[in-house]
C-alpha cells in the first residue's frame, strides 16, 4: 500500500515506522522542521517539510496514486480540512482523521446514523473522512474492556466474541510451573489456549512442548468469566471486587464513569461485579482536584459519590478511605501522576490498580512500578488506524507484548489459496496460531484444532510476529 501520512509527530512516526516495517511505502509530511529532522534521520521513508493541508503538497507527495491518506496533526481543523480537500479531488483515497474535539466526533457519529436511518443509498462521509479516530474514546473503551475483566492484568476483547485474552503471570508454586503446555489441559475442564509465552521480557508464539517456568508471563485465552478457573492454576490471586474508584474527571474520566454507570449493558455488568441487586452510592467514587469538574460529575452521576482532593496527598486518601478501595483508576490527562499516582495507591493498600499512560515504554515503567493494568493511549489510537489501513475484511488489530506481537481480527476472503485446508496444513510454528475461528453461517467463535478447515467467510483472530503479520495476511489472501 501507498499512504500519506500528514504529521510527524509521536503518533504519525510510530504509525509511519510499523507501516514501514510491513514494506508499504509511506510519505510522511509536516511543517515543523524539528520534527522533520527527527523523522528524516529515524524512519525509512519518504520526509516532505510542508503544509499538509496544501493540495500541491499532497500531489508531491504521491496522493493521486495513494491508497490512504492519514491526517494526525496536533491540529483537528487541519485534520479535516486536509481529508476534505482530499476528498473533493481524489474520493477514492480512504481518509482517516484523529480528533480531539469530542463534538467534531459526535457530529460524524449522529450525521451516519441520520444516513443510514433515512437513505438505502451510501453517502459521502462528514468532511470526507471514511474513520475518524478519538483517542480519549479509544483509551476509554480500553480501560472499560480492562475493568469488565476484573483488572487483573492486560486483557485483549474482541469485537463479537464471548472470548478475551488476558496477561497473567506464572507465580511461584503455580502447577502450570515446569509443565509443557501439552499437559497443562488435563488440570482443567475449562476450555482455554495459551496463545504466547514471554521470558524474562522476550516474548515467542509457544508450541505444545513449551516448558513454563515460575516468572514467565502468558497470555491465556478464555470465556469471559473463566479467567478466574486458570488463575487459581497459575498461582494468581483472585481477589473480589466490591468498590472502584475513578481518579479523573475529565473528557476520559467521564466517557468511563458514562459507560459504567449510564449505560444499560455496563450497569448488567456491574450488578454481576458487585454481586447486589443494587449499586449504591458507595460502591463507586469519582476524585478530582478540580472543583468544577468534581461539581459537573456530581450532577452527571448522582449515584457515585464524587470527592474533591490530590490522590498524592496521603491525609486526603485515608480521610476518605480510599486506601480501602478494591479497584481504582487513574485517568487524568496527566499520564506522569496516572502512574505515579496507581503505584503510590496500590504501595498503600489498594487491591487492584488501572493507569492511562502516554505509550507502551511508559506501561513497562507503570508495570515495574507495581501498576496492575496500565493503557498506553497513543498504542490504542495507532492499532484503530491500523485495523481500517489492513483492507476490508480486516475487523481490528491488537499489538501486545510491547508491540512485538499482533493479533489481526479478519475473514477470508473469496480468493484465498488456502481455503478448505486444515490448519495442519497451513502451520507454521512459531510465526503464526489461530486463536479462534467462527464459521460462516454460524454465531459464535470457539478455539480450532488442526484438523478445523478455513473456508471462505470465515471469521478468523490470528496472533502472530508484528514484523511479518502483512506478509502472514497476504498468504491468507487478506489485501
Amino acid at each position: 500500500m501507498k499512504i500519506v501520512i500528514v504529521g510527524a509527530g509521536f503518533t504519525g512516526t510510530q504509525l509511519a515506522r510499523r507501516l514501514i516495517n510491513e514494506k508499504n511505502e509511506v510519505t510522511l509530511i509536516d511543517n515543523n522542521a524539528e520534527t522533520v529532522g527527527h523523522a528524516s534521520n529515524s524512519l525509512d521513508c519518504s520526509v516532505i517539510p510542508a503544509d499538509g493541508n496544501s493540495l500541491e503538497t499532497l500531489e508531491a507527495a504521491g496522493i493521486a496514486k495513494a491508497d490512504a491518506l492519514v491526517c494526525v496533526t496536533s491540529s483537528d481543523e487541519v485534520n479535516m480540512i486536509t481529508c476534505s480537500l482530499v476528498d473533493a479531488v481524489y474520493p477514492n483515497v480512504l481518509k482517516i482523521a484523529r480528533v480531539r474535539n469530542f463534538a467534531y466526533y459526535m457530529n460524524k457519529e449522529k450525521v451516519h446514523k441520520k444516513q443510514v436511518e433515512f437513505s438505502s443509498e451510501k453517502q459521502r462521509p462528514l468532511y470526507g473522512i471514511d474513520y475518524m479516530i478519538h483517542p480519549d474514546v479509544e483509551a476509554a473503551q480500553a480501560i472499560v474492556h480492562a475493568v469488565e475483566s476484573g483488572a487483573v492484568s492486560d486483557v485483549v476483547t474482541f469485537e463479537n466474541s464471548e472470548y478475551e485474552l488476558t496477561r497473567v503471570v506464572i507465580e511461584k508454586g503455580s502447577k502450570f510451573a515446569g509443565a509443557a503446555l501439552m499437559d497443562l489441559r488435563s488440570m482443567t475442564d475449562t476450555p482455554f489456549l495459551i496463545s504466547y509465552v514471554e521470558s524474562h521480557g522476550f516474548p515467542r508464539l509457544p508450541s505444545g512442548k513449551t516448558v513454563l517456568e515460575e516468572g514467565d508471563f502468558i497470555g491465556v485465552l478464555t470465556k469471559k468469566g473463566d479467567i478466574a478457573k486458570i488463575l487459581e492454576l497459575t498461582g494468581t490471586e483472585v481477589e473480589t471486587i466490591d468498590k472502584i474508584a475513578l481518579v479523573g474527571a475529565g473528557k476520559i474520566g467521564t466517557q468511563i464513569a458514562e459507560k459504567l454507570l449510564s449505560n444499560k449493558k455496563q450497569k448488567s455488568f456491574l450488578l454481576r461485579l458487585f454481586g447486589k441487586s443494587k449499586i449504591i452510592n458507595s460502591n463507586f467514587a469519582i476524585v478530582d482536584s478540580d472543583k468544577l469538574l468534581a461539581k459537573e460529575a456530581a450532577e452527571r452521576f448522582p449515584e457515585a459519590k464524587v470527592f474533591v482532593g490530590d490522590i498524592t496527598d496521603e491525609n486526603f486518601l485515608y480521610e476518605e478511605s480510599l486506601t480501602t478501595y478494591d479497584l481504582v483508576i487513574c485517568a487524568t490527562h496527566n499520564h506522569e501522576l496516572n502512574m505515579v499516582g496507581a503505584a503510590y495507591l496500590e504501595s498503600l493498600g489498594v487491591g487492584k490498580t488501572v493507569s492511562l499512560v502516554e505509550s507502551a515504554p511508559f506501561a513497562e515503567i507503570a508495570r515495574k512500578l507495581g501498576v496492575d493494568v496500565p493503557v498506553p493511549l497513543r498504542d490504542t489510537v495507532v492499532d484503530s488506524i491500523l485495523s481500517h489501513l489492513r483492507g476490508k475484511t480486516v475487523t481490528g488489530i491488537h499489538t501486545i507484548s510491547s508491540g512485538s506481537l499482533e493479533i489481526i481480527e479478519f475473514a477470508m476472503p473469496i480468493k484465498s489459496k488456502i481455503s478448505g485446508k486444515t490448519l495442519q496444513e497451513i502451520a507454521n510454528p512459531g510465526t503464526f496460531l489461530v486463536l479462534l475461528i467462527k464459521k460462516a453461517g454460524t454465531e459464535n467463535y470457539v478455539i480450532p484444532t488442526g484438523s478445523t478447515s478455513i473456508d471462505v467467510n470465515d471469521q478468523l483472530i490470528i496472533i502472530a510476529d508484528a514484523d511479518k503479520s502483512k506478509k502472514l495476511m497476504a498468504s491468507f489472501g487478506v489485501k
